[in-house]
């Protein structure tokens, strides 16, 4: 059974940077797509970012050029860097292991000044 830890989450100010890692259990991480998500209060949950088992990534077009996903398979690990935070980028984030269904417990990233 794979799990994944989200973490890196927290208050920024508008314009600053967070780095969220997601890390995977298991061997089987280097054979699934996986994916950013994230829910603002009172929204439905959104695809932010994705990357592929060979690393092709697409992205939401509200955070196109502010945001950055990658994967390290050595470390089993997905990151999402963001910068030019917005305050409505303020939400739960969780990752998620697209051909595996599974969903990381959701990190808090709270964008405020």
């Amino acid at each position: 059974q794979v799990q994944l830890v989200a973490s890196g989450g927290g208050l920024a100010q508008p314009g600053g940077s967070l780095r969220l890692s997601c890390a995977a259990s298991g061997s089987i991480f280097r054979f699934t797509a996986m994916a950013w998500h994230r829910q603002a209060p009172g929204k439905e949950r959104e695809l932010v970012a994705a990357i592929a088992i060979s690393g092709g990534t697409n992205y939401a077009d509200s955070v196109k050029g502010r945001f950055t996903i990658s994967r390290d398979n050595a470390k089993n690990t997905v990151y999402l860097q963001m910068n030019s935070l917005k305050p409505e980028d303020t939400a739960v984030y969780y990752c998620n292991a697209r051909q595996l269904g599974v969903w990381g417990q959701g990190t808090q990233v709270t964008v405020s000044s």
